[in-house]
């Protein structure tokens, strides 16, 4: 591909206070000698002249969360529009099927939303592992020290077994983690090739298999209708003793209720940034239950780890100013098996 014969317009879709929060000046500063930002002010709507006359002149649009739908009406104001670069993971809410059958380019910042996740997940695979959080709160409890072997004579790290379940771009960044640590780590997934489990130094095991024999589970697989409690009765039932569960991805892909039920029997730990519904009411037993660590869905992009997906959108933006291909292009195909 040979760049472009002259610079490219770029125009910003999304709400004012998350362009606040996630383009910082210096960002869009960046795009300036290769690209023509057309407004630093983002579109918070299409309807009105200005949004209008902006569009009329876009060539790459820059999207973000809250970012209106972008059906036949939006396409048929923008006649340049070429490219949309969404600095974010999912794309779904504002994509419509007339971007896909006008042949435009989506991109994505998945893969920087991913990083933060993978680390959240390590962290907490570490932890559960020393059985941390339970030591902690015998600390609490007691108000005394204790010794961590009498309550638990097998915790450590060394040669535990680490089950993934989906190979998705936060699974492999959390694969990519963990190979600093002696860590028997196993994967299942039924789009993953073995050889491609080899190229990432994983074993490929059954679903069955992994909630089986595991230490630690962490689930990293996509929302989707065929996703729908993956992680049901029968998989809850399966989980090793003392094992713990991590989920970063929706909550409804696993049977809370079968979820709840086996903790409550004080054989399984949970860890839990995500549930459903988002916010649990207020008499949910996740909340009381000693074994269970819930957090406010924190593991995706917060604070300063906003920038890390603008930045990746940014780079995709200059890629396009040099004729070059996007780096991290969503094809309309891929919508099956992603978030």
């Amino acid at each position: 591909m040979s760049a472009p014969s002259s610079r490219l317009n770029v125009a910003l879709a999304m709400p004012q206070d998350v362009a606040r929060r996630v383009f910082p000046d210096r960002l869009l500063e960046r795009l300036k000698p290769e690209l023509n930002l057309l407004s630093a002010e983002p579109l918070q709507e299409f309807d009105s002249p200005r949004s209008r006359s902006l569009l009329a002149r876009t060539d790459i649009l820059i999207t973000g969360w809250g970012c209106p739908k972008l059906d036949e009406t939006v396409l048929d104001a923008a006649p340049n529009l070429r490219y949309i670069l969404h600095a974010a993971g999912s794309a779904k809410h504002h994509v419509g099927q007339a971007c896909w059958d006008r042949g435009l380019q989506v991109s994505t910042a998945a893969d920087a939303n991913a990083v933060p996740v993978a680390e959240y997940t390590v962290a907490m695979i570490l932890l559960a592992n020393k059985n941390v959080l339970q030591l902690a709160r015998i600390v609490h409890t007691l108000h005394s020290a204790v010794e961590p072997e009498d309550h638990f004579p097998q915790l450590g790290n060394f040669r535990k077994r680490v089950g993934i379940i989906g190979a998705s771009k936060i699974g492999r960044h959390v694969i990519r983690l963990l190979r600093s640590y002696d860590l028997e780590v196993v994967v299942a997934d039924p789009y993953l090739e073995p050889s491609a489990a080899a190229e990432l130094g994983v074993q490929l095991v059954s679903l069955d298999e992994l909630v089986a024999s595991s230490d630690v589970v962490s689930l990293h697989a996509p929302s989707l209708p065929s996703t729908l409690h993956m992680i049901d009765a029968r998989q809850i039932a399966r989980f090793r003793t003392g094992a713990t569960f991590i989920n970063t991805a929706r909550g409804e892909l696993v049977d809370q209720d079968a979820l709840l039920h086996r903790i409550e029997q004080g054989d399984l730990y949970a860890v839990l940034d995500v549930t459903t519904p988002w916010s649990l009411p207020p008499d949910s037993g996740f909340y009381v239950n000693p074994n269970v660590l819930l957090t406010p869905h924190v593991a995706g992009s917060l604070g300063s780890e906003l920038e890390r997906m603008a930045a990746s959108t940014v780079e995709e933006a200059l890629r396009l100013s040099r004729g070059e291909p996007l780096q991290f292009r969503l094809r309309a195909a891929d919508l099956a098996f992603t978030a």
